[in-house]
């Protein structure tokens, strides 16, 4: 699969304190790519990096497989850190400021304001919108040009309820359109929603990357019920992959290791005479996965 971004090794120290250690991933096309940390985690610098902000301290990264850079960029829409826009200005009059700069095409202004749900306010002075206005038309700015690639910082910051649906709506519709998206953010349940593939960063450093369905399946655990209680307890203590289990009230939590799935255990429960009368699969969620690294 073609990749976007390449990131390796990637470090970023700001006089001794390192902000970023040696951060590896790649962001496949056409993917919601997350990166999910706390504040502090290192996700504002990292993405400084990757898009020519900041100079990294070591390692490197490549966009669209080894493209020229000053290339490259010219394809990604970005929204890091705060914005900045005129507060006298309307806001049809700070995108098309934005569009000078970035000199990218204002053909499709009227469909990012639609996008971002700014159209009927598109004449008012940016001054007279709320913090959450300001984040929509930050992002207006990212979408100008029809860029293939979006780099979003925290792109619900300052948003309501329905404001945080409207941009993750927006974000799924940009991938429908065969965009990627670099997300990152410290919201789990927006992570959780929206992205395909996710790095979980702590102090600038990796503690999980993979496909979020996979994180998850892997943090679940087994519940498991028999008609005899006691001939199941055997045969879960002599089964090598089953890395624990504990009873209550007579069902077993059974944590399995994460190459072996449920039907091979009941498959080898079976074999050993065991009548399962109950096996449910319940799976953890991105908050409770992302608590349990963050604890360790």
């Amino acid at each position: 699969m073609e990749q976007i971004l390449q990131v390796d090794s990637l470090k970023k120290f700001y006089g001794k304190f390192p902000a970023v250690k040696e951060v590896s991933f790649k962001v496949a096309k056409g993917s919601v790519f997350g990166l999910l940390g706390p504040n502090g985690s290192g996700k504002t610098t990292l993405l400084g990096c990757v898009s020519g902000i900041l100079l990294p301290s070591a390692g490197q990264f490549a966009w669209f497989e080894g493209e020229d850079f000053d290339h490259a960029r010219k394809k990604v829409g970005s929204l890091i850190e705060t914005p900045n826009f005129y507060p006298y200005l309307s806001a049809v009059e700070n995108l098309k400021i934005a569009a000078r700069i970035k000199n990218t095409s204002l053909n499709h202004m009227d469909q990012v304001l639609e996008e971002t749900g700014l159209y009927e306010r598109r004449n008012d002075a940016f001054k007279k919108y709320s913090l959450g206005m300001k984040q929509r038309l930050a992002i207006a700015s990212a979408l100008l040009g029809n860029p293939p690639v979006l780099v979003l910082d925290e792109p619900t910051n300052g948003l309501d309820p329905e404001g945080i649906n409207e941009i993750r709506d927006l974000i799924l519709r940009q991938q429908k359109a065969g965009k990627t998206v670099i997300l990152a953010s410290h919201l789990l349940n927006e992570v959780e929603k929206v992205c395909s593939d996710v790095v979980i960063l702590r102090k600038g450093e990796v503690l999980r990357q993979g496909r979020v369905e996979e994180i998850l399946s892997q943090s679940g655990f087994l519940q498991i019920g028999a008609n005899r209680p006691e001939m199941l307890k055997n045969a879960l203590s002599s089964l090598s992959y089953v890395e624990s289990f504990t009873e209550h009230e007579g069902l077993f939590k059974v944590q399995l290791k994460v190459d072996k799935s449920p039907a091979e255990l009941n498959k080898d429960l079976v074999n050993a005479g065991v009548e399962v009368n109950h096996l449910q699969l319940i799976k953890s969620d991105l908050e409770s996965e992302f608590l349990k690294l963050i604890r360790k």
